[in-house]
């Protein structure tokens, strides 16, 4: 096998090549309306937003800080002044079901037209009903009643005094009532002359005054008709005097509202309990009592007033609303309360909309991890978009926590385009999980990640470097700052040949580029500026990486960067902090001796190795037992751990350094310190892709960097990282100088021929690697015949012994 040459130092970094920028700064660039490389999400935004039919709401996933909410915002803000503005919604007093509002729908303007109507109606109408009852026709034409039933009642009385005085008895007025009594001359007749009257003369007065009782009662009864027939005419009065106040309010208003049906038909129960409750009009104060006497205004006046649920009044266009804290409450509406004498009461006009009342008739925007760890909000948001109405309950009430009377509001047909924005796994949770959501939700917008590199999209990358800096009112960009930019967004997508499209981080660079360019008194961002801001960012999140670092160079942490050692290899691994992750080398060892073919993990066996760290260890066992023990018992025990490590340990990166650590075991062959491997294995020692490779390589590079480079030190990676090799200049120089290597490996054979310095070769080729393991595994095999053979004789033990 030939031998390995290192990475050539222009395969280490690729470096934007400016000279396609026809732009000296960014100042002369035209924004960017979309996002780089989105264009499948784009498409399937436009879509979901113009499907105008039920069950076409939208996921916009991707990950976060990709920018999705601010493309959608665009895409959005460019429809929705082309759309239609939304009809006003107002909820009114229902006067036959008290306990549930109706809820009245008006052209955008109109609600809040007859909002103010319906106030300066209930003004008008408490300064004209006193009035009415206060003025000189009304006072004549009840005065006038009033004599003629007092002239009719009069009347009748007398009548029955004059036939009562004919036959001799007065009718006598008591506190009583009335009464008759015989009478002399003028005069009532005494009980001492009475009783000297003979019996005939009494007898007549006792059927003359029975003749009169009965006559005076029905005077009395007819009386209490005519009494009866006065409140009607007064009543019938009053309700004439109050309509001709009040009915020309109402006929203005029924004009002004011709063309809205359920506007009128208010309007006549308006008219109506208006003329059935005038004497609250007439004497508010005496009319209420208690609390409700002490109030700025009396509350039976609510009534009727409008409660302006949703107004459009000054808007354009279809709404686009944005729920940052979806509470139930906040989302579907809510019915709040008002303490009077200790208890809870309410009215329509304490009825609040939700996030749905303002969108309908547009967009809702909602966070999908913000909604789903509310309580109750993602059933109510589903029950509403699937019943198409927003139905206002209280939770209280629907779930028997509270005995509190509250109302049921008339529910208001919904049709607003719900957009839920998250990410990837949420949106495959609830399609795998919740059998609604696929038919609420039938569009998703998938964000990239990543974009490819290209000339064509580092332009549109320096055009969205514009865009940011215009919105931001920051410094211009120059085009080596713009360079600096795309190769540092190409580290962060982990890839040379794409780029990343996190927009998040890419606005806090520029920003932060702008600061430092600021402190420099420079009126154009330079190259060095964005370095800096780049490297002020991980000076901001580097003190855990400088303390384990620190704990190698003491040798606390025992990494060998130098020499030669049986069985033991610097594997890398990896650390994420937040948005910061660092490598650092690992000692990686590995111990054979005698057994039955079991390769223990020791980070499994105390449960500090994860899932996919113990598949990778079975990987390479199986490739052990198949290359080397094919027609024969594996007639070894091995151990591999990390050593001095105290955590979990996840992944099958360092697969490949554990296979090499346990060859070098076998084969009693050393491997170089001064390299370090990174890189998985499958069953057939073909070397497989790694994440983080550019972090591993300056991990173990910056140790070696400072205990001193002597020109052989590297690392090796897998052929197939080469495409994400975006590392630091630092490490390039060294590279360019012969000081530090980088070797790309494409199996194991290759690996530890650089570890070693032995060829690999095969079983029957002298002096090779292959023919050392191989030797070692039939030696092992002999050994466990051997006291195989005697456990049978009973002439010996057949315990495990290590073979030395």
């Amino acid at each position: 096998m030939s031998p390995i040459a290192p990475l050539a130092p222009d395969r280490l970094y690729r470096a934007c090549d400016t000279g396609h920028f026809t732009f000296t700064t960014t100042a002369e660039l035209d924004d960017l309306a979309e996002g780089i490389g989105q264009m499948r999400a784009i498409d399937a935004a436009h879509f979901g937003i113009g499907m105008r039919h039920a069950g076409y709401n939208l996921y916009v996933m991707g990950p976060p800080g990709s920018g999705k909410r601010y493309l959608v915002r665009q895409l959005l803000d460019r429809r929705v002044g082309t759309e239609a503005k939304p009809a006003d919604w107002c909820y009114v007093h229902n006067f036959s079901q008290q306990h549930k509002p109706r809820a009245i729908r008006l052209p955008a303007g109109m609600g809040t037209r007859f909002h103010a109507d319906m106030q300066q109606l209930v003004s008008e109408l408490q300064a004209t009903i006193p009035a009415v009852f206060e003025g000189d026709e009304y006072r004549r034409r009840l005065a006038q009643i009033d004599e003629e039933y007092g002239e009719r009642q009069a009347r009748a009385f007398v009548e029955v005094g004059e036939e009562a005085g004919k036959l001799g008895v007065t009718l006598l007025r008591t506190p009583n009532g009335f009464s008759f009594a015989p009478a002399k001359g003028d005069e009532v007749m005494s009980p001492e002359d009475y009783e000297k009257l003979p019996q005939e003369e009494k007898e007549r007065f006792e059927r003359d005054i029975g003749s009169l009782q009965e006559k005076l009662e029905k005077v009395i009864r007819q009386v209490h008709q005519w009494r009866r027939e006065r409140l009607e005419r007064v009543r019938k009065l009053n309700e004439e005097a109050v309509l001709f106040a009040v009915g020309h309010l109402i006929d203005d208003l029924r004009g002004n509202y011709a063309d809205y049906p359920a506007v009128c038909s208010y309007l006549d129960e308006v008219q109506q309990n208006v003329i059935e409750s005038m004497d609250e009009f007439r004497h508010p104060r005496e009319a209420q009592t208690g609390l409700a006497a002490l109030t700025r205004e009396p509350p039976d006046f609510n009534r009727f007033r409008v409660n302006l649920l949703v107004g459009r009044d000054g808007t354009e266009g279809a709404p686009v609303v944005y729920e940052d804290h979806p509470t139930y409450q906040n989302l579907i509406g809510r019915v709040e309360h008002i303490a009077q004498l200790g208890a809870l009461v309410t009215n329509f006009l304490q009825i609040k909309p939700g996030a749905l009342h303002q969108a309908n008739g547009g967009y809702l925007l909602l966070d999908a991890i913000k909604l789903l760890t509310q309580p109750f909000s993602w059933e109510g948001l589903k029950r509403a978009l699937s019943t198409h109405e927003i139905r206002i309950e209280s939770l209280g009430q629907m779930y028997s926590l509270v005995s509190t009377v509250s109302l049921e509001p008339e529910p208001i047909p919904l049709d607003a385009k719900v957009i839920l924005i998250g990410n990837r796994l949420l949106y495959y949770l609830l399609a795998q999980y919740d059998p609604e959501f696929g038919e609420l939700f039938k569009v998703a917008a998938d964000f990239e990640d990543e974009v490819a590199r290209s000339a064509d999209n580092d332009l549109l990358y320096a055009r969205l470097i514009g865009t940011l800096v215009r919105r931001d009112k920051l410094h211009p960009f120059d085009r080596d700052a713009v360079a600096r930019v795309i190769e540092h967004s190409a580290r962060r997508a982990e890839d040379a040949e794409k780029l990343s499209t996190h927009m998040q981080s890419l606005a806090d660079l520029v920003r932060e580029a702008d600061y430092w360019a600021a402190q420099e008194k420079r009126e154009v961002v330079t190259r060095a500026d964005v370095e800096r801001a780049i490297q002020a960012q991980i000076k901001r999140s580097d003190r855990l990486r400088e303390r384990s670092h620190e704990a190698i160079l003491r040798g606390i942490l025992h990494i060998d960067t130098d020499g030669e050692r049986v069985g033991q290899v610097n594997g890398l691994s990896v650390f994420q902090l937040g948005d910061f992750s660092f490598a650092q080398p690992s000692r990686i060892t590995a111990n054979t001796r005698l057994g039955d073919g079991e390769l223990v993990d020791i980070q499994r066996e105390v449960k500090l190795g994860g899932s996919i760290h113990s598949k990778g260890v079975l990987i390479l066992s199986s490739f052990l037992a198949a290359r080397y023990a094919a027609e024969q018992p594996l007639s070894l025990a091995a151990s591999l751990v990390f050593e001095q490590t105290y955590g979990q340990v996840e992944g099958d990166s360092a697969s490949v350094a554990e296979l090499c650590a346990l060859l070098s075991s076998l084969a009693n062959v050393p491997i170089r310190q001064s390299l370090a491997v990174t890189g998985s294995v499958d069953q057939f020692g073909r070397v497989q892709a790694i994440g983080a490779v550019n972090e591993k390589i300056e991990g173990y590079f910056d140790i070696c960097n400072q205990r001193g480079l002597t020109g052989r030190q590297g690392v090796l990676i897998p052929a197939s990282n080469v495409a994400h090799l975006m590392l630091r200049q630092d490490v390039v120089d060294a590279a360019k100088a012969g000081r530090f290597h980088v070797y790309a490996v494409e199996t194991v054979d290759q690996a530890l021929e650089l570890l070693t310095g032995v060829a690999v070769g095969t079983p029957d080729a002298e002096g090779s690697l292959d023919q050392r393991v191989a030797q070692r595994i039939k030696h092992l095999a002999e050994l466990r015949r051997k006291y195989a053979k005697k456990a049978e004789s009973g002439s010996g033990g057949g315990s495990e012994q290590n073979d030395e």
